[in-house]
C-alpha cells in the first residue's frame, strides 16, 4: 500500500503538493478535503484539479522557453 500511495505522490500532477507549498498547508490535508469533496460534489472538483495541473504544465513551458537564448535559431 506505501508503494502505491508514494506512486501516486511522485507521478500525479503535483497540484495537491504545489498548493500545499504556497498555503503552507500540510499536502495530506489538501488531499482529504480535495477528495472529500470530490464525493460529495460528484466529481466536479476534479474538474479544477485537470485544469490546474493543465495550467502548471503549461507555466512550465512558457517560463523554459523565456529562458532560452536560442529559441530563436
Amino acid at each position: 500500500m506505501n508503494r502505491l500511495k508514494d506512486f501516486i505522490e511522485w507521478k500525479v500532477f503535483g497540484v495537491c503538493t504545489y498548493l500545499g507549498e504556497k498555503w503552507g498547508v500540510a499536502t495530506s490535508t489538501i488531499r482529504m478535503y480535495f477528495i472529500y469533496l470530490t464525493f460529495l460534489t460528484m466529481g466536479s472538483p476534479i474538474l479544477f484539479y485537470l485544469f490546474f495541473a493543465f495550467w502548471m504544465n503549461i507555466k512550465q513551458y512558457i517560463w523554459s522557453a523565456r529562458r532560452n537564448p536560442i529559441r530563436y535559431l
